[in-house]
């Protein structure tokens, strides 16, 4: 998630990233300071209320020392008046906050320099290939399509197992899950990895 300090802060750099991931909704950068803006203001009133019934009550203790009940008392109910004045800069604070929070979960992270400009895969650019790639004889079946064929993996009880899209693999499939961890674990650890 962005920080509000850096979007604020590189705010044209931040509004080009997006504009690269043909990101729509621009106008929550300026949402987003304009709210950060407010949650300060709140802030910082709120503060000076806390200081200013520090400061009364300090003054209760101080009457009441000096045997004035009277005075302490108007003290309590400007202290009393004081406390609700910061409930409701709290709650107001509470919602700014959370609507700051909720506009930046929706900003998505900013793409790298080097990341071309595009809509599509097509767009990107190829930094390196290594080895032949194959050409596919027309008919080839993908992948997924194998997986079903062969019964191989089961994503539909999968779905129901986690309520999101991990497969089970059953017979051979699990056991070459099982091969392929087993290989990349003995690859790794003969190359020096612990």
């Amino acid at each position: 998630m962005l920080q509000v300090g850096y979007i604020r802060n590189n705010k044209e750099l931040v509004i080009k990233g997006l504009e690269k991931k043909q990101f729509k909704e621009l106008e929550l950068v300026d949402r987003i300071i304009e709210l950060d803006d407010q949650r300060k203001s709140l802030q910082m009133q709120s503060d000076e209320l806390l200081s200013k019934r520090n400061l009364v009550s300090k003054e209760i203790g101080a009457l009441m020392a000096q045997g004035k009940k009277e005075e302490a008392e108007q003290k309590k109910a400007e202290v009393s008046a004081l406390k609700e004045n910061i409930d409701g800069f709290a709650v107001q604070l509470a919602t700014t906050e959370s609507s700051l929070e909720t506009l930046l979960y929706r900003l998505p992270n900013l793409p790298a320099d080097a990341v071309p400009v595009g809509k599509s895969a097509e767009d990107n650019k190829v930094v390196r290939q290594t080895g032949n790639i194959p050409s596919l004889h027309d008919g080839a079946v993908p992948h997924w399509d194998l997986i079903t064929k062969y019964d191989l993996v089961d994503f539909q009880t999968g779905v129901k197992i986690t309520g999101s899209g991990f497969p089970v693999y059953k017979g051979k499939g699990a056991k070459l899950q099982r091969a392929l961890i087993q290989y990349f674990l003995d690859y790794n650890t003969a190359a020096g990895y612990t």
